[in-house]
């Protein structure tokens, strides 16, 4: 069991997802939601909010 909050690991989620994005734009981001979640020990529930927060923010996408 993870002792950081769940709000908090969604935050550090978000924000690795972010930061691979930049450094590495070829993965998908079903790569990094699945490295994400097993990363930051995440349940199915947090791993959906997480392909649902992208769909909705594709302005999300990294900064060339």
């Amino acid at each position: 069991m993870s002792i950081i909050p769940k709000n908090e690991a969604i935050r550090k989620a978000v924000k690795w997802i972010s930061d691979q994005r930049r450094e590495n734009p070829d993965l998908s981001l079903t790569q990094l939601i699945n490295q994400v979640t097993l990363r930051f020990d995440l349940n199915p529930n947090d791993s959906q909010f997480l392909v649902n927060f992208y769909k909705e923010h594709k302005d999300a996408a990294p900064e060339d």
